[in-house]
């Protein structure tokens, strides 16, 4: 009788002692929540109709999201392939990260003053995340706190400071007024140079790698305020570029609140790059965490050679 209780108790000892330990044991990333994205459209001079449904799949195919799509349409418009969409404008109080696939500029079309206010506050509170992709960084010209929010976008010479990198690497600003405003050549492949390899976004990213044909956006403006900038591209005047190192991946610490900027992506066939997918799932990680567990695949474009995506 003895003997039973004492491996009775011995049984519970080691249960105990399992228990204690799976509960001491960190939570394994593809064990944690997923984040929650609510992807924004609805207006823009580029064919989100297409891209937006290319975005969501994505990021959903990495399993570590999950992708709900608000759409701002105005009166006639009809809406995206995506469905359903969440009303606009969204509860930013269920989501992670705002993704930005929004551009439009028309007077009327700004978003109400009221979810710009909510976006505003829970971006410096930490409490949300932002993700500006391409021509997002067009729309909302005189919202100054979306000009802080994304550090420089497509605006005129006159609008802000610009930013550069010279042939030895160092980051150069242009005052507004002086060189030109934004802009870009005609599409063709670029290569991309990393300016800051120990980032969790581009850690462990080649050097310098191939991007498939886009556009290469140039000269772009704004305050440039706690801005850190990951990667460049060179605008070649052989294909009217502005023959600087433009920025092409960044940051911007904006209050508590982390934003993830890339103007690549102008297309399906801009998006439909291993590079630029890579880019965008793990900048929205990181914008929303503060890390990186998204690794870079084996098929990761090289300097010489892109890497379109088959499966399209």
């Amino acid at each position: 009788m003895t003997r039973r209780l004492g491996a009775t108790a011995a049984a519970g000892l080691v249960t105990l002692f399992l228990l204690a330990t799976a509960a001491a044991a960190p939570v394994k990333e593809a064990d944690a929540p997923k984040i929650k994205v609510i992807l924004i459209d609805g207006q823009n001079n580029h064919d989100w109709r297409a891209t937006t449904p290319f975005l969501k799949k994505a990021l959903e195919d990495s399993g570590r999201f999950t992708v709900e799509v608000s759409s701002y349409l105005l009166k006639g418009d009809k809406p995206g392939k995506v469905e359903p969409t969440v009303p606009f404008p969204p509860d930013l109080s269920k989501y992670d990260v705002v993704l930005s696939n929004y551009n439009n500029n028309k007077k009327g079309t700004e978003w109400p003053k009221e979810f710009q206010d909510a976006l505003d506050s829970r971006l410096k509170e930490g409490k949300i995340a932002l993700v500006i992709v391409h021509a997002a960084n067009n729309a909302f010209t005189g919202w100054t706190d979306y000009d802080k929010m994304i550090g420089m976008g497509w605006r005129n010479n006159t609008y802000g400071d610009r930013l550069i990198v010279d042939e030895s690497g160092k980051e150069k600003r242009v005052p507004k007024g002086e060189g030109p405003g934004a802009g870009h050549g005609p599409r063709h492949p670029f290569k991309i140079t990393i300016r800051d390899g120990d980032h969790p976004i581009t850690k462990g990213m080649p050097k310098e790698w191939l991007h498939t044909s886009d556009e290469l956006y140039q000269g772009m403006r704004g305050p440039i305020e706690h801005v850190h900038l990951l990667a460049t591209a060179f605008a070649d005047k052989a294909q009217k570029g502005s023959g600087e190192h433009e920025p092409m991946i960044w940051t911007v610490t904006y209050g508590k609140g982390r934003v993830f900027h890339t103007p690549m992506g102008h297309d399906l066939t801009a998006m439909r790059d291993v590079g630029f997918v890579t880019t965008l799932r793990r900048g929205t990680e990181w914008a929303a965490t503060g890390k990186v567990t998204i690794p870079i695949p084996d098929n990761f474009p090289t300097a010489d050679k892109t890497s379109p995506i088959a499966d399209k």
